[in-house]
């Protein structure tokens, strides 16, 4: 069989994906306008809790500050077999404690934590 001159195989077009990395819109809050100290910005904060609480279980944080509740727990990060974490941004010092499931309270006072600190705790749960 003789190919037909001028005639060509239509070439496969590359396939190409753009990805576009959108930073998010930062507004200018009036304490950044007025130069307000660096005092009042929010830092992080980190609370790990060192804790094997067997398969299936769950640790959560309940308290006041940051959008935290007494009375609704917010699930901690699993880790490990071991370590639970939860991690946010806070301008004010948190008050919390830590519960099994959101049921079982963790033994002992409440816990302060100040923004930009991290602390590791290691509850008791009867």
């Amino acid at each position: 069989m003789k190919s037909a001159k001028g005639l060509k195989a239509p070439t496969p077009r590359k396939k190409t994906s753009k990805i576009e990395t959108l930073k998010p819109a930062t507004l200018e809050t009036p304490q950044a306008a007025t130069g307000a100290s660096a005092r009042s910005a929010a830092k992080p904060v980190t609370i790990e809790a060192k804790v094997d609480v067997g398969f299936g279980n769950a640790v959560y944080l309940r308290g006041e500050g940051s959008g935290l509740s007494w009375s609704q727990g917010i699930p901690l990060i699993c880790v490990n077999g071991s370590t639970w974490k939860w991690s946010g941004e806070v301008k004010d010092p948190l008050k919390f404690k830590l519960l099994l499931n959101d049921t079982v309270w963790a033994q002992g006072e409440d816990i302060v934590v100040t923004p930009g600190e991290k602390v590791e705790v290691t509850p008791y749960f009867s």
